[in-house]
């Protein structure tokens, strides 16, 4: 699914997130809002790892979706 229909479709997409990415809270995904960077950045900081293995599992992700 291409980031425009993820963004678009912001609410109904923050279960399948938070089944993903369980670190992440409501408060998070609520600042989020569907922008790709933040929810990249929000992941980095809540699993310690780099930006672009953040990047690289939004990717795979989006692409399930």
């Amino acid at each position: 699914m291409d980031w425009n229909r993820i963004e678009g479709n912001w609410e109904q997409m923050k279960g399948k997130i938070k089944e993903q990415w369980g670190k992440l809270t409501d408060d998070d995904l609520d600042v989020i809002a569907g922008k790709r960077d933040q929810l990249e950045g929000k992941i980095q900081e809540r699993y310690g790892i780099e930006r672009d293995r953040a990047r690289q599992d939004v990717d795979d992700w989006s692409g399930r979706h």
